[in-house]
């Protein structure tokens, strides 16, 4: 019997976040092998699209039923993220797409799908844009799913979970308020003043940003920056360690 497009959306309706573990070849989640490239960790960019076909009525699941928002205008809510990853990477997501661990994507409970949102950490206050397009988690106490490389930008993949803020973007006006808090880039550590000079020096044949070695706790640290522009700060990390400076990484502290 051929399905119809419609019936094969309702099969794939559950998020890959449900118990649904026959659809997975895996029992558990995983950590990828790899960390995420630095164009993988660009925000999503927010426009105008809409709702999909699939993942957009009302829902139950484990008994519980769900509501599915008309609308994500001022929609804002704070609470526990996660992350999902190996185990649902390459599977369906609820309206149907290919959920992509590497992508800037999320799933939540009552938002329409697609829909995309400010998530910010409050522990650091780093923050991602991701596009929802998947139905989840299904956990009393958390209220958003995150993609792999969205959890790895907002630095919560150790613990696993963190309190964030949710803000839905209104795609109808230009995007508001999505600079980047103040970064940097750490290139080397030491405990020696005259070492770190050296190294600030060789530096400035490299990059055009301003050097800084900043003295904490015995540790001189030498650091690129400030940077308030995603993209410039991917940028720049990605030409150094090209450079010969494999190590450098970033960093939110002065």
């Amino acid at each position: 019997m051929k399905l119809s497009i419609p019936c094969l959306l309702l099969i794939v309706f559950i998020s890959a976040c449900s118990s649904q573990n026959s659809r997975y070849q895996q029992k558990n989640d995983s950590t990828p092998t790899r960390i995420p490239t630095s164009s993988e960790l660009l925000n999503a960019v927010p426009k105008s699209e809409a709702h999909s076909r699939g993942g957009n009525k009302n829902y139950t699941v484990r008994g519980k039923n769900y509501r599915v928002l008309s609308t994500s205008k001022n929609f804002k809510q704070t609470g526990i993220a996660s992350w999902y990853g190996n185990k649902f990477h390459g599977h369906l997501t609820s309206n149907g797409e290919i959920y992509n661990m590497y992508g800037m994507s999320a799933a939540h409970k009552n938002l329409p799908l697609p829909t995309y949102v400010k998530v910010t950490n409050h522990l650091n206050k780093k923050f991602v844009i991701v596009r929802v397009n998947d139905r989840g988690p299904f956990h009393e106490n958390r209220v958003i799913d995150l993609s792999y490389s969205a959890a790895f930008k907002l630095d919560m993949l150790k613990k696993g979970t963190a309190i964030v803020t949710i803000e839905a973007i209104d795609t109808s006006t230009p995007l508001k308020n999505t600079r980047l808090p103040i970064g940097y880039i750490q290139v080397f550590a030491t405990q020696h003043k005259h070492i770190a000079k050296q190294k600030a020096q060789q530096l400035k044949k490299v990059v055009t940003q301003q050097i800084k070695t900043p003295h904490k706790n015995g540790i001189y640290r030498v650091k690129i920056g400030p940077f308030m522009d995603q993209l410039k700060l991917e940028q720049a990390l990605t030409q150094l360690k090209k450079s010969g400076y494999p190590k450098a990484f970033k960093s939110y502290i002065n």
